[in-house]
Parts: structure tokens; C-alpha cells; sequence
């Protein structure tokens, strides 16, 4: 019987040609790929990722929160507080009532200074009729020294007439004296001419009697003008006191209208109202904290690396994902770039001139105002977001 034919080797040689490539691979392989991952290393290190980064369209960050302002509303005047019209996270209009001091006090502050006001408006017009009055006695004066000047030129005229009847009478005095000692005329004719030279005379001096009257008239009512013009002008000076007087009288009645005011505390604008920090009966001093007022207007303020700013520009359009509410998104555009980064803006800014400098990337605010949306009033600030700003490139 013949013996069966012996099976070829053939899988037994595959497997002493596999052994050889399996040992060159681990010995040349791991090499190569060390030098490759060095290669990579040293490209990372030396390429300009800070470019890349900044031509990127979109730039997002998660260094985002919701801003709004927060106002500590404060009193500016002491009193007891009244009533507090509000509770606590409630919302309220612009103008409304929040806080109520007692404002008795105030209000006869503001009584007192209208009194004080009406008083001074009194004196104004006091002091405006006196003038009124000068002015009358000034003019009555004139009109006596216009009489006195119409006296002295009448006593004048009527001087210089009587002046030639008694230089006629003298000389006819003189001219029948001298006939009579000739016997040329009579006694009887004699006496009667001196009788006429002594009537005439005797009107003469009253005539200067009267003009000296007329002048004592003159000088009188001169002084009486000058004597009610410098009244005149002491009103006058006391109008212009009393004036200001009335303005500071105005100006104290302004300030207690104003401390009146301040006994209510109103809502600046539309918002929500905090923890109330006073209650009825308390009594509150100025700048004693009332309650914190929150505007009804929000924005966010997202913290970009400076590399990622190189694009960015006031007008972007952005992208808002709220952590507090997962799945939905608010649009806005970059508002404001800020002028510096936020360390400069720190209590205690960094000195890199001082001690081991070690290269941090700097973050610089950006505001970015939301869409007027339903969702977006629902925003509460100091909420995480994240933001994506989609630059103009």
C-alpha cells in the first residue's frame, strides 16, 4: 500500500517571513514616531496660534454674565419712616411710591419759608410806593421852586417900576422944595409931592421885601428837590437789598420744597425692587439704604481674551445662550468695546515692573445689548452666559 503524500510547508514559511518585518517595524517605527510628535511640538510652539485665533469669524467666550443697574435707593433727609409701599422683588412703575417719611415737619418748613417769601414780596412793594411817594414830593417841590422863579421875576418887574415912581417923586420932591424957597409954590404942594416920594418909596421896599422872600422861597424849595432826591435814593438802594432779600427768601423756600420732596421716595424708572432694608416706625438718617432699585434694562458683559478681538467691531452681531435656561438663545450686538482691559479697571491693578513676570492673556469687557424680546425682560443679572459674536470680516 503506498504511503499518503506529505503536506506542502507553505503557512510554516509565512510565519518565519512575518517575524523579520514585525521586529524591523518595532525597531524603526517608534523612532519615526517620536520624531514626528517633536515635529508637531515644535510647530505648535513656533506657529502664531494668537492669529489664527483672532481671524476665527466667530469668537465665543463663557466669561459672560447678565448686567442691569443696581441702584441702593438712600434717603437724603432724617425722619420716621411712614410706610413702605412695596414688598420684596416686586415690580414697579417710574414715579411710584416706594418709601414714606414723615414729612410734618417739612411741610411747616415749607410754610415758614412762604411766609418769610410773602413778607419780603411786602417790603418789595412798601419800599415801591415810598418811591412812588418821593417822587410826588419831589414834583411838589419843583412846582415851588417854578412858583418862587415866577415870585422873584414878578417881585423884579414890580421893584423896577416902583424904583422909577420914586425916582420921579424925588426929583419932583427936590424941584417944589427949591419953588418954595422962592416963594414960587405952595406948602400944601410941597407936602403932597413928599407924601407921593414916601408911598413910593415905602412900596419900593417891600418890593425888595418881596423879592428877598421870593429867593428864601427859591432856596428853600431847592433844598426840599435835593433833600426827597436823596430819599429817593436811599429807597432805591434798600429796593435793590429788599431784592435780594426776596431771592434768598425765594431760594430758601425752593430748598424746603426740595426736603419735602425727599420724604418720598420714588421709583427712578421701570424695575424691580430688592429686600426692603426699613420698616414702618424706623427712623432713618441721610444716606440711610432704603431698598435697592434694579433696572428693567439688561445687558451682557462678556470678557474676551485680547487675542480674540482683533475682528471684533461695535455693531457685531452676537449669540446668548443662557445657562438658566438650556435651549434657548438671544440675539444682540456689540455696544461698547472697553477701553481698557478689566485688570486696569481692578481695585489693585497688577505692576508687572515688580518680581518674576510670567505672560497672562488679558480679558477686556464687552457690552452687548439684547433684542427687546419677551425672554430677554425674564434675564436676571448676574446670570452665566455664553456668547458668540459673529465678527465683519
Amino acid at each position: 500500500m503506498a504511503a499518503a503524500p506529505t503536506p506542502p510547508s507553505a503557512p510554516a514559511h509565512d510565519e518565519r517571513q512575518a517575524t523579520p518585518l514585525k521586529s524591523r517595524w518595532q525597531k524603526y517605527g517608534t523612532p519615526v514616531l517620536v520624531i514626528l510628535l517633536a515635529l508637531a511640538i515644535v510647530v505648535t510652539i513656533t506657529h502664531n496660534w494668537n492669529s489664527r485665533e483672532g481671524s476665527s469669524i466667530e469668537q465665543d467666550t463663557n466669561d459672560a454674565y447678565v448686567r442691569g443697574d443696581l441702584t441702593p435707593l438712600s434717603t437724603k433727609v432724617s425722619g420716621l419712616v411712614r410706610a413702605v409701599n412695596v414688598g420684596d422683588y416686586q415690580q414697579v412703575r417710574k414715579g411710584e411710591l416706594l418709601v414714606q417719611l414723615e414729612d410734618e415737619d417739612y411741610k411747616a418748613q415749607v410754610a415758614q419759608a412762604t411766609a418769610a417769601v410773602e413778607a419780603a414780596k411786602a417790603a418789595l412793594v412798601n419800599n415801591r410806593r415810598q418811591r412812588e411817594l418821593q417822587d410826588s414830593k419831589i414834583q411838589r417841590a419843583a412846582a415851588g421852586i417854578d412858583q418862587a422863579n415866577a415870585q422873584i421875576v414878578a417881585a423884579q418887574a414890580g421893584k423896577v417900576a416902583i424904583q422909577a415912581d420914586v425916582s420921579r417923586t424925588r426929583a419932583e420932591r427936590a424941584r417944589q422944595e427949591a419953588l418954595l424957597k422962592t416963594n414960587s409954590a405952595t406948602q400944601q404942594k410941597v407936602e403932597g409931592v413928599v407924601a407921593d416920594e414916601q408911598r413910593f418909596a415905602a412900596q419900593a421896599a417891600s418890593r425888595e421885601a418881596d423879592l428877598t422872600q421870593a429867593r428864601t422861597l427859591l432856596r428853600s424849595n431847592e433844598l426840599a428837590v435835593e433833600g426827597e432826591r436823596r430819599s429817593k435814593a436811599v429807597l432805591e438802594s434798600q429796593d435793590m437789598q429788599l431784592l435780594a432779600d426776596l431771592h434768598g427768601k425765594e431760594a430758601g423756600l425752593r430748598a424746603a420744597e426740595v426736603n419735602l420732596a425727599y420724604t418720598r421716595i420714588v421709583a427712578p424708572s421701570d424695575g424691580t425692587v430688592g429686600e426692603r432694608q426699613v420698616r414702618q416706625g424706623q427712623l432713618v438718617s441721610p444716606g440711610t439704604q432704603v431698598i435697592t432699585f434694579v433696572d428693567s434694562k439688561r445687558w451682557v458683559q462678556a470678557n474676551f481674551r485680547e487675542t480674540q478681538l482683533t475682528n471684533v467691531k461695535v455693531g457685531d452681531t452676537a449669540k446668548i445662550r443662557v445657562d438658566s435656561f438650556p435651549g434657548h438663545t438671544v440675539t444682540g450686538k456689540v455696544l461698547e468695546i472697553a477701553p481698557a482691559s478689566g485688570s486696569q479697571f481692578a481695585l489693585l491693578p497688577p505692576d508687572n515692573a515688580t518680581g518674576n513676570f510670567t505672560k497672562v492673556v488679558q480679558r477686556v469687557p464687552v457690552k452687548i445689548a439684547l433684542e427687546d424680546s419677551p425672554f430677554a425682560s425674564q434675564l436676571r443679572p448676574g446670570l452665566s452666559v455664553e456668547v458668540t459674536v459673529r465678527t465683519r470680516k
